[in-house]
């Protein structure tokens, strides 16, 4: 059964979903996904933000400009998991499906935590990206000054687990990213 079959199968899909939404007045600056069929808004923070880009600039740096990073763009994770990754990276020959990016192209995600949505990238997200096989998981929270990373998917789960205080690199060269993430400059909300 496909992501869409799954998602008619109990209520509306998540394409009805969205769309719903799309008719809601969210408050600019906020991001909305649907997470285990429940919608979540997070303000965007301007230290969120701030470390997000520079996510992003390092791995346009290691991959070039024309690489496939894509920053708060929904990406269906399976039943009822509209996520919009705070940093997904796809592979070279990505396809887009029914309009949107296919989760089976994602190489690395990167979330980096809001203080209401903490809960969720911490457990459901991070199940769902290790369910559907992301290589490369890494949550950085502001809050506590730490990153996370996650790698070695298995049975929805992530095997590996690293924790990397800010200031000190996080070593993904043996990782499909294969770069060395400085955070000496990743700021602290």
């Amino acid at each position: 059964m496909d992501r869409t079959e799954m998602a008619d199968s109990d209520g509306p899909s998540l394409d009805e979903l969205f769309e719903r939404l799309e008719h809601m007045p969210v408050p600019e600056g906020y991001k909305v996904e649907i997470v285990e069929g429940a919608v979540h808004m997070s303000p965007q923070r301007d230290a969120h933000w701030e470390i997000i880009r520079r996510i992003v600039r390092a791995v346009e740096d290691r991959f070039g400009m024309e690489t496939l990073v894509k920053s708060d763009v929904r990406i269906d994770f399976g039943y009822r998991n509209g996520f919009a990754p705070d940093v997904a990276k796809l592979a070279d020959d990505a396809k887009k499906e029914q309009g949107r990016w296919r989760y089976q192209d994602v190489e690395f995600v990167a979330e980096v935590i809001s203080k209401d949505t903490a809960s969720n990238d911490y457990g459901p997200k991070k199940a769902a990206y290790a369910t559907a096989g992301v290589p490369v998981c890494l949550i950085v929270d502001p809050y506590t000054g730490e990153c996370h990373l996650f790698t070695n998917p298995k049975d929805g789960t992530y095997r590996t687990e690293t924790t990397t205080p800010f200031g000190e690199p996080i070593d993904l060269t043996d990782t499909v990213v294969g770069l060395t993430l400085a955070t000496d400059k990743f700021p602290r909300d």
